[in-house]
């Protein structure tokens, strides 16, 4: 997420009431999550365990609760509680703005769509041309639709990301201002649930049909042409890369990628990022011919323990 204009280090600390390491004048440009900072992005990190990492990484300003040596060419924000600062500064560049209409009147719409009864349309969203938006389809805030887009009833894009700190007092979420971009002439069909990226975009390629009830997980980038049937959930932070065919009731967890024409069969649990060009099943998941020896041959257990007696 990148500000409205360039920021000095010193504004954001006054903003944070924290410490800063570095030039008071250190340009600060946005803030992102680590796996999509850039130069002059904040990113934060509240644990020993990354701490390299968060250093080490694009971005060009820390914010982190201990004081340690900075890298040449960049500059800290020193914080008693990151997760709580990052928060502030999202609540601080992306507010919360409140609708009281179906459509609100910064959204643009284009030239030929359609958008039934029911659905809202929230505030600074775009929408391309000749598409169309069945009935109770709910698009969020800064939403982006290309052109010949058609979304089934009761699907929802924008909803937050499922991401939260575990604290004594119970979990505290990490807020979410960043966006869902939907490409040219994808379908989604009903009763799918899209969430916006944490500070980025969750981004669906062009030509991309999902079917009903699938869930796309925060900052997950699909590619193009990708068929991805009904009950899928795939988690926050998944590349999927172009021409990839998911089938029914797929699962994956986090931050892995599956590669470009790959397909998954239906029920497989991804438990780990995958090459291109080859077909996937069973938990954890294998190359599906391998799998399905395994299974063959378990099957022939009972013969093999009459044979032994």
């Amino acid at each position: 997420m990148k500000f409205p204009k360039v920021h000095s280090l010193e504004e954001i600390a006054n903003l944070l009431n924290c410490e800063f390491i570095g030039n008071q004048n250190f340009p600060v440009l946005g803030m992102n999550e680590i796996h999509v900072v850039e130069p002059g992005d904040i990113v934060f990190v509240d644990h020993p365990k990354y701490y390299d990492k968060a250093l080490q990484s694009a971005a060009t300003i820390v914010l982190i609760n201990k004081k340690v040596d900075c890298p040449e060419g960049k500059a800290l924000l020193i914080s008693d509680d990151p997760f709580r600062d990052f928060n502030i500064l999202t609540k601080h560049f992306k507010p919360f703005q409140f609708a009281n209409v179906a459509i609100a009147p910064s959204a643009k719409i284009g030239e030929g769509t359609v958008i039934q009864p029911n659905s809202f349309v929230g505030n600074h969203v775009t929408i391309g041309k000749n598409c169309l938006i069945h009935s109770n389809v709910s698009i969020y805030d800064h939403t982006v639709i290309g052109d010949n887009v058609i979304i089934h009833a009761g699907t929802i894009l924008g909803a937050d990301a499922f991401y939260y700190k575990k604290r004594p007092e119970g979990f505290d979420q990490l807020i979410s201002g960043g966006r869902v971009v939907i490409e040219n002439n994808v379908g989604i069909g009903a009763l799918c649930t899209i969430d916006k990226g944490v500070t980025g975009d969750t981004r669906i390629g062009e030509g991309t049909k999902l079917d009903n009830q699938v869930h796309v997980g925060h900052d997950t980038v699909i590619g193009k042409k990708c068929l991805i049937a009904s009950q899928t959930g795939i988690a926050g932070c998944v590349i999927i890369e172009d021409e990839v065919t998911l089938w029914g009731q797929v699962g994956t967890t986090s931050g892995i990628t599956i590669g470009a024409k790959a397909v998954v069969m239906g029920q497989t649990g991804v438990t780990k990022s995958v090459e291109g060009g080859k077909s996937y099943f069973g938990t954890p998941i294998e190359e599906s011919r391998e799998k399905l020896k395994q299974l063959a041959n378990i099957k022939k257990i009972p013969e093999i323990l009459n044979k032994l007696k």
